[in-house]
C-alpha cells in the first residue's frame, strides 16, 4: 500500500520493484549460460578443432 509522508510516497523495496524475487531469474541464467556453451562448443568443434 503507497503511503505518502510529507507530500513524498513511501514504500517498500518490494512494492518499488513491483515483483518478488525468485529462483526462475536463476534458473533462466544458467539454462542461458549453458545454452551458450554448448552453441560455442560446436562452433570450436565445427571451425577450429585442428
Amino acid at each position: 500500500m503507497v503511503k505518502k509522508k510529507h507530500g513524498v510516497i513511501i514504500e517498500t523495496p518490494t512494492e518499488a520493484r513491483q515483483a518478488e524475487p525468485g529462483p526462475s531469474i536463476l534458473l533462466l541464467l544458467i539454462i542461458s549460460v549453458s545454452i551458450a556453451v554448448i552453441a560455442m562448443g560446436i562452433v570450436w568443434f565445427l571451425f577450429f578443432r585442428t
